[in-house]
């Protein structure tokens, strides 16, 4: 299926390949009705709950739904990460019923700063879909120690990712060869034949995990970020949200407003647009990334292509895409190179201008007739973790945005809205159009049509956005921007490439600095080149 707007492992692993003691006498208790603008239908959650305290021991090594690998290595300044599990409603309605457990991970503050210590920091990786539990150690290296001084830096598994409740659907054997199977397709069997993959796949979902899929929305998992302030004893929210995380953070304001301490959003999801705008966007911004990639690519002293035009090198690569869709080419990994696997491979390395080498690579060996690179890319993004099994990212992306959004595509829209695609993007645009199935025949429904984020009375936040952003383009951040309030919406630029701008751009990195360390607010319309 088509790359979500997520930043999760992919860009960390492409580009590299609080002490627990106040109480609610120093917190605001959860959902209480003077500083909370959420349902008042939903009743707060019980003592039990809001009072209890987590208990943190050593991390053990993820595990295959968050990603696998080794346990989490110490940060630069010895300091070890560790692990906890904290309590929540399965149903905010019915908070005194069923119960889930939201895996946590911690690196405590720098005790040299005694009481000028902030508090916790909450990091969202995006996705949906991400295990903040795996992100968090691979992306905190050098570049969050200053940060880390004043602050707790924490990040959760959302609900129904990862070792929250993860949602889970097929396996390993059988997510191989629903990732491998044809997306684009070109006739009406084909057609049908994907419509029914879509189908069974949901229904594989409802079979393995029927009861989280109507609670795992970013309204829920807003909830739960409250809770969570709450229980790590913190009278505000100090937040960072990257790619979906800038839409749990925007929907989180929204709901507490008066909650909201020093908020940072990074590749800004859009929160005016719907699924379909939302996938047009995305086909533009994969279209934009790849000309920037084929412009850089002429530069370098090899290319995968002959001669200087980066329409040339288009051209070839949909030629390549246009042989695999009757031809995959054999890989090292036993698994053929698809046409699903190669577009997943090409988007994946567009995230990050780092991974463009990669992609160079990847090109030119595919050819020449070997497929092994774009599908380890491929893998990347969709989180295959060796034979083992997957990541549960997929599972879970299409768990959370079809409990977001009410929209629900036939094969008739999609014809309808073919065209559009097909103008946005001539590589990524029939992927795109037919990923709008992704919601077709789910069984549980969306919430609305979009996300509400207007935060009046709010703190104010940073809403970065990148020019050469592929996933969440640029223009989406001036408009959650606005759409926070005129007080409450930084909005800033980055003239650059890629998936988020934090630790990329010495710039914007000593803005975002100002602000979480000292509160220095900077001017609105801001660039960074």
């Amino acid at each position: 299926m088509p790359a979500q707007p997520r930043m999760s492992r992919t860009a960390v692993a492409l580009a590299s390949l609080a002490v627990l003691a106040a109480t609610a006498v120093t917190a605001c208790t959860p959902e209480t009705a003077d500083d909370a603008r959420g349902d008042a239908a939903i009743p707060a959650v019980p003592t039990a709950l809001s009072e209890q305290e987590l208990k943190w021991s050593t991390c053990s090594a993820p595990s295959t739904a968050q990603g696998g690998g080794d346990r989490p290595e110490k940060l630069p300044d010895g300091t070890t990460w560790q692990c906890s599990t904290m309590k929540a409603p399965l149903d905010y309605t019915d908070p005194d019923g069923e119960t889930i457990d939201l895996a946590l991970i911690r690196a405590k503050a720098s005790p040299d700063f005694g009481e000028k210590r902030l508090g916790s920091l909450v990091f969202n990786f995006g996705g949906p879909g991400g295990s903040g539990v795996l992100t968090l150690p691979l992306a905190a290296g050098d570049e969050y120690m200053k940060l880390h001084e004043r602050y707790d830096l924490v990040s959760f598994d959302p609900r129904g990712v990862g070792d929250s409740a993860g949602v889970h659907c097929l396996d390993t054997k059988a997510m191989d060869a629903w990732l491998a199977a044809d997306d684009t397709p070109d006739d009406a069997a084909e057609e049908k034949a994907r419509e029914r993959g879509v189908r069974a796949f949901a229904r594989a979902c409802q079979s393995e995990s029927g009861t989280v899929l109507d609670h795992v929305g970013t309204q829920e998992a807003a909830r739960d970020l409250d809770l969570m302030r709450h229980v790590l004893g913190d009278e505000k929210l100090n937040y960072f949200g990257i790619s979906y995380g800038t839409q749990l953070g925007g929907v989180y304001a929204h709901l507490f407003p008066k909650r909201v301490g020093r908020f940072v959003f990074d590749a800004v999801v859009d929160p005016t647009e719907d699924a379909l705008n939302g996938a047009l966007g995305q086909a533009k911004g994969f279209q934009g990334a790849l000309r920037n990639f084929l412009e850089d690519c002429v530069r370098q002293d090899s290319c995968f292509f002959e001669g200087t035009s980066p329409q040339q090198g288009e051209k070839d690569i949909i030629a390549l895409l246009e042989r695999l869709d009757s031809d995959p080419l054999p890989t090292e990994y036993g698994r053929p190179l698809t046409q699903s696997h190669a577009l997943n491979g090409i988007a994946a390395a567009l995230y990050d201008q780092e991974s463009w080498l990669l992609l160079r690579g990847g090109l030119a060996a595919a050819m020449d007739g070997d497929g092994s690179a774009l599908l380890l890319l491929s893998d990347l993004l969709n989180e295959r973790i060796d034979d083992d099994g997957y990541a549960n990212i997929n599972a879970a992306n299409t768990a959370v945005n079809c409990a977001d959004y009410k929209d629900r595509f036939t094969l008739e829209d999609v014809h309808r809205h073919l065209p559009r695609f097909r103008t946005a993007s001539s590589v990524f645009g029939d992927w795109m159009a037919w990923g709008l199935l992704q919601c077709t025949g789910w069984p549980a429904d969306g919430h609305a049509p979009t996300v509400e984020v207007s935060a009046d009375g709010a703190n104010p936040v940073l809403v970065i956005g990148n020019t050469g952003d592929p996933a969440t383009p640029y223009e989406g951040a001036k408009k959650m921007a606005d759409e926070l309030g005129e007080k409450v919406g930084v909005h800033l630029t980055v003239d650059g490439e890629g998936h988020g701008t934090y630790a990329v751009n010495d710039c914007l990195t000593e803005l975002v600095d100002a602000y979480l360390l000292d509160g220095t607010v900077p001017a609105n319309g801001t660039v960074c080149s």
